[in-house]
């Protein structure tokens, strides 16, 4: 894990899901998942948008051409962990497709423009997820 990331999970546990390094808020989730090979747990701080009870995460990686590891993990692994700053909750993942992802999309590119930048520097589509809470 970067040391930039290990900086955002610790500012977010001490100050229960708030984050102002980067001027990311109260907008982050801390994703709990599972290596799709090593069977490792590994945590990564993202962008939640709260949705039906639950959060939309975007596999953006800020336009790279690639994909973020944890979007693989999803697929294979789709049972995670989200922790908030008032707790943890278990929660299933499901990649979004067709009209449910571009809604999901849009909704990403309103929440913070540099959505939009990250779309315009790769040819990939990005991946959307709905993170589903199973303790509820």
């Amino acid at each position: 894990m970067s040391d930039f990331n290990e900086q955002i999970i610790a500012e977010f546990r001490a100050h229960h899901g708030r984050v102002t390094t980067a001027g990311f808020g109260d907008s982050l989730i801390l994703l709990h998942h599972t290596g799709a090979k090593s069977g490792t747990v590994r945590v990564s701080p993202l962008m939640g948008i709260p949705a039906d009870g639950g959060w939309l995460i975007a596999a953006s990686k800020a336009g790279a051409p690639d994909e973020p590891a944890w979007a693989h993990n999803l697929r294979a692994h789709p049972q995670v962990t989200v922790e908030t700053g008032d707790g943890e909750h278990p929660a299933t993942a499901r990649e979004l497709t067709g009209a449910d992802r571009d809604a999901a999309w849009a909704r990403f590119v309103a929440a913070s423009p540099g959505f939009a930048e990250y779309e315009k520097r790769t040819t990939r589509t990005i991946a959307v997820f709905s993170l589903a809470r199973t303790d509820d």
